[in-house]
């Protein structure tokens, strides 16, 4: 339990935009305002990759942002957990028929939440997060059984 203790109650979000029309890169940003208090349920923007715990992907992810994020996701710490946001980081989007765009965060790096929409709502990037930590509080009561 120890080492999923603080994720499960104060994640630190990483977010990473690899491009595209930054719609759901506004979202996200509206998701970390006072409006809606994310910080009620511990969430917060991390420095540094080095102290996230949770990495928020959002826009098409062509070849050469595949292996920044794939870089970045490496020295994050673990346990460290992927949300990608938006249907262009779920599949493409409407770039998916672009030559140089990967059919997905999920084919570069593990995702644990999917966040559909083109723009998805700051109150559903939310709701994964909180989602997430009711999964972490999952895995810690399993692991500790």
């Amino acid at each position: 339990m120890a080492k999923y203790r603080f994720v499960r109650y104060s994640p630190w979000l990483v977010h990473f935009n690899t491009g595209a029309c930054n719609g759901c890169d506004i979202e996200v940003l509206a998701a970390l305002t006072p409006l809606y208090d994310p910080e009620r349920f511990g969430v917060r923007l991390a420095p540094s990759i080095r102290h996230g715990d949770i990495l928020v992907v959002t826009g098409a992810l062509t070849k050469k942002s595949a292996e920044r994020l794939k870089r970045l996701y490496e020295q994050m710490p673990s346990p460290k957990f992927v949300i990608a946001v938006g249907a262009c980081a779920i599949d493409g989007g409407v770039f998916q028929k672009s030559y140089s765009v990967v059919k997905g965060a999920d084919k570069v790096v593990p995702v644990d939440i999917y966040v559909p929409g083109c723009p998805p709502r700051p109150e559903a990037i939310l709701d994964a997060i909180v989602k997430l930590r009711e999964k972490l509080a999952q895995t810690a009561e399993a692991s500790n059984t």
